[in-house]
């Protein structure tokens, strides 16, 4: 299809005027040949001109570092971006390690101004150290925290730093809480938490007396018990649906809503060597879910029980991880060398695309803004490093879209058909086994019946020679 365009021009004004026309109405026209050689080839109108960063280097600025005020240095444990505009960051603070939190150890976590490293905007006084916090989408004052001690408890920034209701410690997770996740519900006001000691419960801030409902992380009606480490919620995946990623390195697939007990644990996908410390779905293709664990992060499907694509094998141990919310073919890990991996998989699916040493000491947490330009992590000294990525980084590329779903289609029909051969190999094993079985069974049938033949041979024998000997001892008793 083609379009034909006209333009009208002026003659009744100035030279100036006429100048500035003339080069308005050249740009008009380059524009407007654009669109028509856009209308022949691709048979689709520009939304305007798209820009190529393609060609553009990979790199990240660092902006401000936040650190922990307290003499006594925490982990910086997770970051929440304020939902409207970042313009504020929330991060919890927390030494994680069994009994190696020394006395006189500080609880508070923060709330820092983006624009002002040197004095937190509002501290939160929790009852323990929080191990997570959230801030929540529709009430953007609202934050959620869970805590060490396994409560779990909730701020609003415009009262102050105590927490406006916590939850009783009879009725609270038995571990620390270490992840929580708001869900999509009318008013606002539910979340969901996981905790080591094998529960997921689902809460009502509005009354945190007890939990709304519980799940046991346990697959099978006689399985084991795993301890939940990260958890991921997405309504586009299903608004019942939970990803919850053990401390065992396996995924469960939870349904809230499902026919029996029995039937809550969906899906299990097993595969890291060591607990899972980052999940999270893509914000693009909902059926597909990043990974962090032991020394690679892995992406899958969720119609699959073995990872789509996997990146190497690092020489540190990886500690999170999370999609771009721009671009569905980036992705960031962070590792126990100090490092920020970004992966571009639009261009290139071996290698890191970008590697930025962040510190020298393990980093922890990981979290990036709506926009996908500004990347915040947490190292095991508190601090905080936030960091401006470039466009060709942030902006989604011409037709990346397509061209990822397509290649995450590929590997999920190639995994699948390896999947697929494998559980024919095994079957073909199986068959292979029960004939063999069979086969010895019956050698060894006809074994025993030979064996048998030949014993009631040699005992009719002794019969027959012991009845040719009697006549001559009768003989010889008569004699005598």
């Amino acid at each position: 299809m083609t379009e034909y365009w006209s333009c009208e021009v002026v003659t009744n004004c100035g030279a100036a005027e006429q100048e500035a026309l003339s080069q308005g109405l050249g740009e008009s026209l380059e524009h407007i040949i654009r669109q028509n050689n856009a209308i022949d080839i691709y048979e689709e109108y520009f939304q305007g001109d798209a820009v190529d960063h393609s060609g553009e280097p990979p790199s990240a600025k660092t902006l401000t570092v936040f650190r922990d005020p307290n003499m006594i240095k925490r982990t910086a444990t997770c970051i929440s971006w304020y939902p409207d505009g970042a313009r504020k960051v929330a991060i919890s603070y927390a030494i994680l390690q069994f009994q190696r939190q020394p006395e006189g150890m500080s609880l508070s976590s923060y709330v820092w101004d983006v624009h002002n490293p040197n004095y937190p905007e509002l501290e939160l006084t929790p009852a323990s150290p929080l191990c997570c916090i959230e801030y929540n989408p529709k009430e953007t004052h609202i934050m959620i925290g869970g805590c060490y001690n396994g409560l779990l408890q909730y701020w609003d920034d415009r009262k102050g730093s105590t927490a406006i209701e916590s939850s009783p410690i009879e009725k609270s997770h038995r571990d620390p809480v270490y992840d929580v996740a708001w869900l999509q519900s009318k008013t606002g006001t539910e979340c969901a938490t996981v905790s080591t000691d094998g529960q997921l419960f689902f809460w009502d801030i509005r009354k945190l007396g007890e939990p709304i409902e519980g799940m046991p992380l346990q697959v099978g009606t006689e399985g084991a018990t795993l301890g939940g480490v990260t958890l991921s919620y997405d309504p586009a995946a299903g608004p019942t649906n939970f990803l919850v990623g053990t401390e065992q390195g396996t995924v469960l697939l939870c349904k809230r809503k499902s026919k029996s007990p029995a039937d809550r644990i969906g899906a299990v996908y097993p595969g890291h060597h060591g607990p899972i410390y980052a999940l999270g779905r893509n914000p693009f293709f909902a059926k597909n879910f990043l990974t962090v664990g032991d020394w690679t992060a892995r992406i899958w499907n969720d119609d699959l029980k073995t990872p789509i694509m996997t990146t190497k094998y690092h020489a540190s141990y990886l500690t999170d991880g999370c999609w771009s919310p721009t671009r569905p073919g980036v992705f960031f890990t962070t590792k126990m060398d100090g490092t920020l991996d970004i992966w571009d998989y639009f261009f290139k699916q071996n290698d890191p695309t970008f590697t930025l040493q962040v510190a020298d000491i393990p980093l922890h947490a990981l979290r990036v803004e709506s926009q996908g330009r500004l990347i915040a992590t947490g190292a095991a000294d508190g601090s905080t490093t936030l960091f401006d990525i470039c466009s060709g980084l942030s902006v989604i590329q011409p037709n990346e879209k397509p061209s990822i779903a397509q290649m995450l289609e590929r590997e999920a029909k190639r995994e699948k058909n390896l999947e697929t051969r494998a559980k024919e190999l095994r079957l073909a094993a199986k068959k292979a086994e029960a004939q063999a079985s069979k086969e010895k069974q019956s050698d060894n049938e006809e074994a025993e019946e030979q064996r048998l033949k030949e014993i009631e041979r040699e005992f009719f024998n002794l019969i027959s020679q012991v009845d040719e000997n009697t006549p001559a001892a009768s003989g010889s008793a008569e004699d005598s």
